[in-house]
């Protein structure tokens, strides 16, 4: 019997052959994806569309989910095998538009790449009283990956990839409040969970998803150059975090350690593609390899040598009790079998 992931049981690196410095277009060298259909969701901007264009080229289909269909259209232009589908993370109908209109089509789903993320905003909250970023960045990957379930078995092989953080350092779930609802609001907190809680869904969804044919991983893309993600951070912030000195200045450690988008879109893509992972899933990657237990808290997340997966993002109990409150929250569920897979 294959193992799972619970408490990092398989967190360790297994010599992928990359490193920090790969490229998207690297880690796909010598794989074909003709025939495969693949859905990335955010995939207009950013390292989103740096993995669509990849995986277009490779000869895969990519249905590229997005909130802003012009903006969408527009950076998608010229790219082959690619169709724009619209959906929005804050609002759980758009959602099951987007599943209900793919489902419609009758094919299998390959890939399902839950990259769309907001980053360090301030309190929002959807129709639900749910905090944005928990929301958007893990809500909305169990809510569609729950809708899609059907594809994804059909395709008899299926990978779902969540675009997760080394931002999960900052904080573990919250059950008693993770709305900031009794608490003051902080939104590294607010981004912290929602990345933990994106581990701990991938994780969850391995351990059950292997029995159809179905492996899940969460990735951390590294710090990027270039991106839209920190458009709301206050200069403050990003000095708490450890990227700017006292005048506004990016560091030189930082800049040093900063990745290009097509570096940022290579561990997305080796989690999607490559065949080391075809009996290993449920872990958390980094520089296109599976990442490190972090055990120590080794500074704050500028420091080049925070790196790796906390365990608490890892562990059984906080998975299972995740999962429950999840579909208590959307009202879905992934259906009998998946309990009987877990049980």
């Amino acid at each position: 019997m294959e193992q799972n992931n619970y408490n990092g049981a398989l967190q360790q690196p297994i010599g992928s052959g990359f490193s920090a410095e790969s490229t998207a277009s690297d880690v796909i060298q010598g794989i074909d994806l003709a025939g495969k259909i693949a859905i990335v969701t955010g995939g207009n901007a950013g390292i989103g569309l740096e993995t669509v264009k990849v995986l277009a080229s490779a000869g895969a289909t990519v249905i590229v989910a997005a909130r802003d269909m012009e903006k969408a259209r527009k950076n998608l232009e010229g790219i082959p095998n690619v169709e724009p589908g619209n959906i929005d993370f804050m609002n759980p109908e758009s959602i099951d538009a987007f599943a209900e209109a793919f489902l419609a089509s009758g094919r299998p789903l390959h890939l399902l790449i839950n990259n769309a993320g907001i980053m360090w905003v301030p309190l929002r909250r959807d129709n639900r009283g749910i905090e944005s970023q928990l929301a958007t960045n893990y809500l909305g990957q169990f809510h569609l990956t729950a809708r899609l379930w059907p594809a994804l078995k059909k395709a008899n092989g299926a990978r779902v990839i969540n675009v997760s953080s080394l931002g999960h350092h900052m904080a573990p779930f919250n059950f008693e409040d993770p709305n900031f609802l009794y608490r003051e609001y902080e939104t590294l907190q607010a981004y912290g969970q929602s990345k933990t809680a994106s581990n701990l869904f991938a994780m969850e969804l391995d351990n059950f998803g292997k029995a159809f044919n179905i492996r899940a991983y969460s990735v951390h893309p590294g710090s990027i150059h270039g991106t839209e993600l920190g458009r709301e951070a206050s200069l403050e912030l990003f000095q708490q975090m450890g990227f700017l000195d006292s005048e506004g200045s990016l560091l030189p450690k930082v800049a040093a350690s900063l990745k290009t988008v097509a570096q940022g879109a290579a561990t997305t893509v080796w989690c999607a593609a490559s065949p080391m992972l075809d009996h290993i899933g449920g872990v958390y990657c980094e520089d296109a390899d599976v990442a490190e237990l972090n055990i120590e808290n080794t500074g704050n997340i500028g420091s080049e040598s925070q790196r790796g997966v906390k365990l608490y993002s890892l562990d059984k109990t906080n998975a299972r009790k995740l999962w429950e409150w999840s579909e208590q929250i959307t009202g879905i569920t992934f259906g009998a079998e998946v309990v009987a897979a877990q049980s």
